[in-house]
Parts: structure tokens; sequence; C-alpha cells
């Protein structure tokens, strides 16, 4: 399995993350296949993707030139963009880590993270963000935060796994949620 990553910068490449994003969706997939394989929540758009790219790195992992699994990174900067994920930036104005406010550290967004199903069990979620930490570092972020559905068990357990720690829990009226930490200096 030949397997490189790079940073999503054609239309090619923004095209097949929103398809990717489709075929993953907890509104296109039954609620079984959630269970079984995780979802992805938060829906985006080609122009969308283009403003977060112009702004951090939008890792990709690729087989054959196609996208296979992608690493979304917000910046704090595009809070009001996507409206579903207010709540999520509320809840890190309220969050702490380590004892200090979650606010007062620099860091990135995991704004998703899926990959395709028939490359699942090979590490490719740890090694995207491992690539995006990489690519980030320079700029001076110190931590990776993003938030996962309760019920996205899959989910959830990856990002333990990988070293994400928990540091709050809230309900958006819709799902409840765990905020998760990813620090750097761990890494």
């Amino acid at each position: 399995m030949n397997i490189t990553f790079d940073v999503a910068s054609t239309d090619e490449h923004f095209e097949q993350i929103i398809q990717l994003q489709k075929q993953n969706h907890s509104s296109l997939i039954s609620e079984e296949q959630q269970a079984d394989q995780g979802f992805v929540y938060a829906q985006h758009t080609v122009p969308l993707l283009k403003k977060m790219a112009s702004q951090l790195p939008q890792v990709i992992a690729l087989s054959d030139a196609k996208v296979i699994g992608y690493n979304l990174a917000l910046p704090r900067s595009m809070k009001y963009e996507i409206p579903s994920l207010t709540p999520m930036f509320e809840q890190f104005e309220k969050s702490e880590y380590k004892g200090k406010p979650l606010p007062s550290y620099k860091f990135v967004i995991g704004g998703q993270v899926c990959v395709d199903k028939d490359y699942r069990g090979h590490g490719l979620m740890s090694r995207l963000y491992q690539e995006t930490r990489n690519r980030v570092l320079l700029s001076g972020h110190q931590l990776c935060v993003t938030e996962v559905a309760v019920r996205n068990v899959v989910s959830l357990n990856a990002h333990i796994k990988m070293g994400f720690e928990i540091v709050s829990t809230y309900h958006d009226g819709k799902e409840l949620w765990k905020v998760v930490v990813w620090d750097f200096a761990k890494a």
C-alpha cells in the first residue's frame, strides 16, 4: 500500500475531501454504520476548504492520487464560518487544560478527520494528525483541540488512543460532546 501525505491545494483535492466527507456523514449513513465505523458531523464546501487552506494546512493522505484520508485544520479566526460549530467554540472558551484557560494557549482546531473505510486500521488517523502537527509547530501552536460526539465511540476511542485528553463535556441541544486536547509537547 503506497500512501503519501500532502497538503490539499487543488480543486480536485478539495472535491475529493467533500466526496469522502459525504460517504461518512452522520446524516447520510445508517445508525448501524455510525456505530460500527464512526462518522463525521460538520459539512464543508469547496470555498470554505479553500479559505481554511489559505490559513492552515489541510493534510491529506493519497493513494494513487486519490484522497483516502484528510485532517482539516480550522483556525480560531473562522469561529463564525460554520454556524453548527458555534457551541464548540463557546465551550472552548469555558474549558481548561492543565489548570489554565484553553484560550490562553495557541491551538489549532481539529476541523475534522476522516479515513476511507477501505484504509482504516492502518494508523492513518494518527499519521494525518502527526503531519498536521509537524506543519503547524513552526507557527507556535501548542495544542490541537477538537470535539467528538460521545456516541461516536469509534472516533472517541481512536482520539484517546492517540493521546488526546478529555477536558470537558457539554451538550449543544442535539448531541453530547467531549472536548479533547492533544498536547504537541507530549506527541
